[in-house]
């Protein structure tokens, strides 16, 4: 992954571990670490709750900071679609 102005990138690799089709998915870093995200119906549209595994390295903050920006940006693609 890499920031769009290169001021920053990282390895991210795993392996898809379930696949429930507009349900859920699942999978595990290289490092072990585990993944889940969830989509659920609302009124408002579709509902994604991600949970995961923090490393050691960064802040848990600093983490969901990241993890959030992915989401938010999946969210412009999406929307853009439509």
């Amino acid at each position: 992954m890499e920031a769009k102005d290169g001021s920053m990138g990282f390895d991210f690799e795993g392996t898809f571990t379930l696949i429930k089709e507009f349900e859920r998915m699942e999978y595990a870093l290289d490092d072990d670490r585990q993944v889940t995200i969830t989509f659920s119906k609302t009124p408002e549209g579709i509902k994604i709750i991600e949970t995961f595994d923090a490393e050691d390295e960064n802040s848990a903050e600093l983490q969901k900071q990241g993890w959030q920006s992915i989401l938010n940006n999946f969210k412009k693609h999406v929307e853009m679609k439509n």
